[in-house]
């Protein structure tokens, strides 16, 4: 989005008056139509990648997954909140880069990252004798890693993807993926987990490199553009 300290008042309101006749003057504002479709077709892909990263399998379940690495209980508790703990000053930092790099960038570096720590994780996991400071090592690089990108960059996104007519149930459309996909994966995980083991990380390490290639291949950069001239049913 244009940085409001560059704006022109009075230019600005034009647009946004001429953006709004415009959508009046089209009057179907349903969602599920070709003109959406690529947008439409977003949403769902970085919501859905979003969860793909076992984010919230690893936040809820942490405690347990450090004691698999050999941690006990009282150590593993405290690598818990290492790991909110990294998560809240990495979101942070992300406020900060997500206007400054753009929603692309982030999300390639952070699907690379995310992707080398969840296989690291996966690995030792797998190992007769896992490194239980590998682990925290990779799994605090992963939430790092996502909390500065796709953490926060999907919820910019997918307020931004969508023409001005149909923004709100786009937006409705992105967040009801992203947590059907949370409830399902988290329900899953301990069942997966428990059939194959460490490579449940891997599988998550290798939905980031679907990600990344769906970044560069797909996904459009939405930084910079006004929302008024969002382009309907194309790349912005």
């Amino acid at each position: 989005m244009t940085r409001l300290g560059f704006l022109d008042p009075q230019a600005e309101l034009a647009r946004i008056e001429a953006a709004e006749r415009r959508d009046a003057g089209q009057g179907d504002t349903r969602l599920f139509q070709s003109a959406h479709s690529f947008p439409v077709a977003c949403a769902i892909a970085i919501a859905l990648f979003n969860q793909l990263s076992g984010i919230n399998a690893l936040l809820y379940y942490a405690p347990r997954i450090f004691e698999l690495a050999g941690a006990g209980a009282d150590s593993a508790l405290l690598q818990s909140i290492a790991v909110g703990g990294t998560n809240l000053l990495f979101t942070v930092a992300a406020l900060f880069f997500i206007d400054r790099f753009g929603r692309r960038p982030l999300l390639f570096v952070g699907s690379i990252v995310c992707a080398a720590a969840l296989s690291l994780v996966g690995w030792q996991l797998e190992r007769s004798v896992p490194n239980g400071t590998l682990i925290l090592g990779g799994l605090l690089a992963f939430i790092a890693a996502f909390a500065i990108s796709q953490g926060a960059v999907i919820w910019v996104f997918i307020s931004e993807v969508f023409p001005s007519a149909v923004r709100g149930k786009g937006q409705a459309l992105g967040s009801t993926t992203h947590w059907v996909a949370a409830a399902a994966i988290t329900w899953l995980f301990p069942i997966v987990a428990s059939a194959v083991g460490g490579w449940v990380f891997a599988f998550f390490g290798a939905m980031m490199l679907l990600q990344l290639v769906w970044t560069v291949r797909v996904m459009p950069e939405t930084n910079g553009v006004a929302l008024e001239d969002m382009n309907l049913g194309g790349k912005a």
